[in-house]
């Protein structure tokens, strides 16, 4: 006899409306502390330490021993973690961030372009899915951190544009938001919003791909209880810049090589130090997320261990 389960679905759908999208992974509320700490930074470029024109190993080696330190309840990477989709480079990633593992924390990675580096892909994917096995599958996904934070790990290697299936996907992750949640932070590459270069790195700056994104985000925005903040790599260097209430930042300082850039007039990070290797630290109270990037300041040193905080703003949750 013919199952009736899909009549039961279909009368479902039609009376209540579409299935909510649920987040891929999700940390109970239960576990986090208060207030709930993650971070965000990206470019870190993991290859053999003797490699020092591409990464700097200690830089690297100090952010990753600093945000062991915070222990923080996320870690999100805004992509390039290998300098190439390697098994060589992903050996590096797994020996210089032992203490992550021993802290157990829960690292949320997005691809970038040198995860396709040196590789087809096919292998270089195979290669991050290894490393992080929970993702097999999966070239974006979701995470609700508690009940008021959801990351969304999106592949800007992969397109974006209205009508894609990724964006397909994004939108009805927004759209399927829980009413308690007031954080959306999206961690991706390459950036849709940045200070544009006309002499320096012209070749990085946002693409139509990621540039369609930023326009979808600022009209969904607009109408969340939610506040969106997009975290990107892909410029090794910091900046911070706002439309539309929405809050775009460039995180690339994890120990790639730097890029020095030319600030916009609308670039709220006017702080001239350069290189800014750094790491985004984000810290959740009831109505207020604070943001801090902090900087390492003694880079050149064989051992660095001095941090700064060079950037400080406070972004106002909705009731």
């Amino acid at each position: 006899m013919r199952s009736s389960l899909p009549v039961l679905l279909y009368l479902v759908a039609a009376f209540c409306g579409p299935t909510r999208a649920a987040t891929t992974f999700s940390v109970p509320s239960s576990v986090l502390p208060d207030p709930t700490v993650f971070i965000a930074y990206g470019d870190t470029r993991f290859t053999d330490p003797r490699e020092t024109e591409a990464s700097s190993p200690a830089a690297r080696r100090a952010l990753v021993a600093k945000i062991a330190a915070e222990n923080p309840a996320a870690l999100f990477i805004n992509g390039d973690l290998p300098w190439h989709g390697i098994a060589a480079d992903y050996e590096v990633y797994r020996a210089e961030t032992r203490s992550w593992r021993e802290r157990r924390l829960r690292v949320y990675p997005a691809l970038g372009n040198h995860e396709f580096s040196a590789c087809s892909e096919p292998s270089c994917l195979d290669r991050w899915w290894d490393t992080f096995p929970e993702l097999r599958g999966r070239r974006w996904y979701s995470v609700a951190i508690g009940a008021k934070v959801v990351g969304i790990a999106l592949d800007s290697d992969a397109p974006l544009e209205a009508g894609s299936e990724q964006r397909t996907w994004l939108e009805n992750q927004v759209a399927s938001l829980d009413p308690k949640v007031r954080v959306v932070l999206i961690v991706m590459h390459h950036p849709p919003v940045a200070d544009v270069q006309t002499d320096k790195l012209v070749d990085h700056n946002p693409r139509p791909n990621e540039q369609s994104l930023a326009a979808y985000i600022q009209k969904v925005a607009a109408h969340s209880a939610a506040r969106f903040v997009v975290s990107a790599g892909h410029i090794h260097n910091y900046e911070r810049l706002a439309q539309d209430g929405v809050t775009y930042l460039v995180s690339g300082g994890g120990g790639a090589r730097p890029h020095a850039v030319d600030r916009l007039a609308e670039d709220l990070y006017r702080d001239t130090h350069f290189p800014n290797y750094h790491y985004v630290r984000f810290e959740l109270h009831a109505d207020t997320l604070i943001c801090e990037m902090i900087r390492l300041e003694d880079y050149a040193n064989p051992k660095p261990a001095q941090w700064k905080t060079r950037d400080r703003f406070e972004i106002s949750l909705r009731p």
